[in-house]
Order: structure tokens, then sequence, then C-alpha cells
């Protein structure tokens, strides 16, 4: 048997679908950010990055670079073990009081990544429950999917941020049985946001538990940077709140916070967080800087808002097609799987912008897009010139411009896909 045939079929499968990806090698600048070095067939070249999930620039930050730096050079460089075995170092502990004091909750659980943390989380929660419905958003992160598929729950799926949908399942399965809603607050394709308080009344109603992942939005909102739940005064309502360290805070890894019998028992029976090596000193140290500058400075979050409506303005003015978002995400329509690739190849070859395309299975079929994230650091000169950059790409490729185009709604899809994540970097 050639076993390699296999894998070379399905690597050719992804390139006639136009959906092979390829990784830009990026070198950060401290003190520069947005600004990288790109190097490719031995050259190297500075470009600019609209893409990235350090929402903040707070990977960038000295007071983050600092703590990183001091815990590695006084407790080395690894964990050196499991949190068991071992891998429990102070900072670690630290971090997650911190965690539980931003979303006022009463303990919080750190994993390696955010998927491993709603893998982990969903799955054993739903396995501890006896004869549980999962009732999860057909818009998902693929590590929810994959959480809600492993637990060996039922699972029903509701179309994106439908109530009525959503209470119609949950009627059909009746008050008694356990049931668990699982759902993001920031989508961070389209940009929009969950009707959070209407899914809180809802499970109030038909006596659900409640499992929020908040990855886009922590750091992001809220007088502290607790997400949209704490924006909106709804931490309180939700059973679990999901997130991660590795977007706003400009570190790594995920957690969860919640009571302390539900976290300690994800701590107990999750084999993703048992058998995983914990997060090294300097990371835990980096985080927890981070998330105790966010707490307290609204700066950061006041000029990304800024930025990322000014950048929403300016394009559109250029009839660029800005696709609705409720968020500091910016997504801009393509619509073609090749055309959507040949868009980021001319940004980053002609112009120096680095933006990845996104295409199926990430988005439905008919809704590629270029996904803009502008942070702090982006300045009203880089948004001219990233809005130049665009109107020549879209002129010299023939994509249509916003009057070209007929208005559309997004495609829906449960993201059950093959092979690949739903989604490309979370």
């Amino acid at each position: 048997m050639n076993y390699q045939r296999f894998f070379e079929e399905a690597i050719d499968q992804l390139h006639a679908e136009r959906r092979y990806r390829v990784f830009a090698d990026l070198e950060r600048i401290v003190g520069s950010f947005p600004k990288a070095i790109w190097r490719a067939n031995g050259d190297a070249r500075e470009i600019t990055v609209w893409c990235s999930n350090d929402y903040l620039g707070m990977g960038q930050h000295p007071q983050v670079i600092a703590a990183s730096q001091d815990a590695a050079g006084s407790m080395g460089s690894g964990a050196g073990g499991t949190r068991n075995i071992s891998g429990t170092n102070h900072p670690l502990v630290e971090l997650e009081l911190e965690l539980a004091d931003l979303h006022d909750k009463d303990a919080a659980l750190v994993f390696t990544s955010g998927f491993i943390s709603n893998e982990a989380s969903i799955s054993t929660i739903g396995r501890l429950l006896p004869n549980c419905l999962i009732l999860s958003d057909e818009l998902n992160h693929a590590s929810m999917i994959e959480g809600v598929r492993r637990s060996g729950a039922e699972k029903k799926i509701f179309r994106h941020n439908d109530l009525a949908h959503l209470e119609s399942l949950l009627e059909q399965a009746g008050r008694e049985r356990a049931k668990l809603i699982v759902f993001e607050s920031v989508y961070s394709m389209d940009g929009d946001i969950a009707p959070i308080e209407a899914i809180a009344d809802l499970a109030d109603k038909y006596n659900a538990m409640t499992y929020i992942d908040e990855v886009h939005a922590v750091g992001m909102y809220g007088a502290r940077g607790g997400g949209i739940t704490e924006r909106d005064g709804l931490a309180h309502r939700i059973d679990v709140i999901e997130g991660t360290l590795a977007k706003a805070f400009g570190a790594l890894g995920g957690y969860i916070t919640g009571t302390r019998e539900v976290i300690d028992a994800v701590r107990s029976y999750a084999p993703g967080f048992i058998f995983t090596t914990a997060l090294p000193p300097s990371i835990a140290a980096a985080a927890t800087a981070s998330i105790r500058h966010l707490k307290t400075s609204q700066a950061e979050r006041d000029a990304q808002q800024r930025q990322a409506r000014h950048t929403k303005d300016v394009l559109s003015s250029a009839s660029l097609p800005v696709m609705p978002s409720e968020t500091h995400i910016v997504p801009v329509l393509v619509g073609d799987p090749e055309l959507c690739k040949m868009a980021s190849d001319r940004l980053l070859a002609k112009h120096g912008i680095y933006i990845q395309p996104i295409n199926y299975p990430t988005v439905p079929r008919g809704t590629e897009r270029l996904r803009i994230t502008p942070t702090p650091c982006h300045d009203d000169a880089l948004i001219g010139t990233l809005k130049d950059a665009l109107v020549e790409t879209w002129t010299a490729l023939g994509i249509p411009f916003r009057d070209e185009t007929q208005p559309q709604e997004p495609v829906r899809s449960d993201r059950i896909v093959p092979l690949v994540v739903a989604k490309s970097g979370g």
C-alpha cells in the first residue's frame, strides 16, 4: 500500500478547492508594532500586519515583556511538568486568581490554549451531566464543536443568534433534563454579538446551564476588560465564562471561570487539562501583568475602538464592501476563494500589507473575505495607506466594489467540516 498517496490526495484536494493555506514567515519587532519582518525566498522585508489577534498591542507592552523576562530569569524557561506533577508554578496560581477576579467568579482554570480550554471544558461538563443535551450556536468556533462532539452528549444546533429557535429546542427538552447552552459573545468572522441577556433569560426559564466563549472580547470590552458580559452587567448570569490569554492580553493560553464546584470538576476530570504540561512561569507572569494593566487602563480600549471605527469609515467611503460589524472586527467581502487569495498575495507583495485570506471552511462559501483587525498602533496614516492599497488591489483584480454588488445576508452553516478546523487562528 502506498500510504503517502492518501496524504498527497488530501493536499491536492485543498489545492483544487483553493483552500490550501500558506503561512507567512513573520518576525515581530518590539516597539514597532504593527510592523514586522516578512521572510520569503531568502529575502527579508518590513511589512505592516493588519490581521493580528494582538488586538491592543499588549504583546509589545514594556510591563508585559519585563514580567516575562523576570520570571524566565528567576524560574527558568519551562513549567517542568503537568499541573499535578510539579507544574503548578506560583505565577500560574496568581494568574488564576487574577482571572477569577476579572470575571467576578469563584475560581478559574488555565489551559495551554483557548482551543483546549473549550474542547476540554465543554466535553467534560457534557459528560458529567446526566443525559445532557447541548445546544450550540451554528457559528460556534471549531474548538466548541469539538468539545460538544467529544462529550458524547446529544446535541442540537440552533440558528445563529436565533432566540425563537433556541427556545423551541429548550421547550422540547423540558425543564427537568440537563441542558448546556454554548455560544460566543463576539463572533470573530462577522463581528456580531450574541443576545446574551435574552439567552440567559431562556436559560433561567428552562433550567439550563450557560457557557460563553469571550475570547474575542476579553480585554476589549468592559470597565476592566472582562468582556461583553462585564460591559453589559451580565457576568453573574453566565455559569461558565471562557476566554483566552493569546489575543487582547498578548500572551498564550486559555481559561474558564465559574463556580468552585464546576472548575474543580473540570480540573479533576478533563484529560486535556490533566495530561498537558502547564504554562511556563514566563507566560503566566506576562499574562498576569497584561490583565492587571488592562483592569485599570482604558486608554488601549478607547484607542482601539476609535481606530476600528475610523477604519470602517475610511474603507466604506472608498466603496469597499465592508461587511456590517458591531465590534472591532472589520471584514471586507471578496466572495471568491481564488480572488481572496490573490488579493492577499498582491497586498503583501506589492504594498507590504499582510492580511490573511479567510476562505471556506472558516466562513461559508461565497462569503470569502479579508478580516482586518485595527489596533491602537494602526495610526490614521496607516489606515489611509491601507485604503489606497485595497482600492488598487480591488481594481487590478476586478473584485466588485460595494456599489457593484447587491447586499446579501451571510450564508449560515453548522460548521461541521472535514479534516480542518472551522476557524483559523481563532
